[in-house]
Formats: structure tokens, sequence, C-alpha cells
């Protein structure tokens, strides 16, 4: 167990409409400070599918990806202790200021990338934004149980919103 300091800033602009919130960057993802850098991670590829555009590579094409769609990325977690990438072991939670994002965009709905986004957004941070989440099964390799044909369909929602 180490305790550990969210280090990779938001990814947002005026333009963003959606918020979608991870819970702590992977290790894998804190190596390289970027979002959903573990190359076993959906995000990417369910983003792409639900918007019908090419994969973003680079971590330059993955910002552009997210600003040209009017995405706005982060994670509820600003520190925490955790072991290794395991959300499960996640504790001594200190949640992020959502409202730096939100008062700089006209965000019209935040979505949740997993049960444990949704579960930590619910209790750190709700109350302070004042919108409700919508929770969208985790793109995570450990989330076995959702194809990537099922995760792009329950990602569609995001459509609506953008």
């Amino acid at each position: 167990m180490e305790n550990v300091k969210h280090e990779i800033p938001p990814i947002y602009n005026q333009n963003s409409k959606i918020l979608i919130l991870g819970s702590f960057p992977s290790v894998k993802s804190r190596e390289s400070q970027f979002f959903y850098h573990h190359p076993q991670n959906r995000f990417w590829k369910v983003l792409s599918s639900v918007l019908d555009k090419d994969i973003p590579i680079t971590i330059d094409e993955k910002k552009d990806f997210l600003l040209d769609n009017n995405i706005a990325l982060w994670d509820v977690i600003a520190s925490c202790d955790i072991e290794g990438s395991s959300d499960s072991s996640i504790k001594n939670v200190v949640a992020n200021d959502l409202n730096k994002i939100i008062d700089t965009c006209d965000i019209k709905q935040i979505f949740c990338n997993g049960g444990k986004s949704f579960e930590l957004y619910k209790k750190y941070c709700e109350k302070n934004t004042n919108l409700k989440a919508i929770k969208l099964p985790s793109t995570s390799p450990a989330n076995a149980r959702f194809s990537l044909e099922k995760l792009v369909e329950d990602w569609k929602v995001i459509q609506d919103y953008i």
C-alpha cells in the first residue's frame, strides 16, 4: 500500500459538455502521465466506436480527440492509499475539486467509468457539484464480463449529451 497523489491534469475547455470520471489512474497511466494508458484498457476503443472516429494513438491525439468531441476527462480522486492499480484497495481518499471544470464549462452530464468511480463520486463529490452522475460499465480489462461490443452499446448514452 502506498500513498499516491494524482498528477495528471484534467482535460477540458470551455466547450466541454460532458465530464467522464475514472476513479484513480492505473500504475501504467501514472507512469505515462496520461489517462487510460494501459494497452488493455478499452476506453479509447469504446469512445472511438461510440463517436465513429479513428482511435487516437498519441497523447496529443487523445487530448485533441476529447476536446474536439466536447468531452472533459479527469478522475474522482486527488490522492489515496492504493495497492498497485487495484480500485478495491483504495483507502484514505482525498477527492479532486471538480468545480474547477464545472465552473468553466457548461457540463450537461457527468459519467463515471465503472462502479468504483461512481461510488466515490457519490460519496465525495456529488454534494459539491450538485450534479447526478450516470454509471457506465468500466472499460478496465478487469471488467472481463463486458465485451467490447457491450461496452460500446452501453456507452452510446453519451451521444445524447454531446
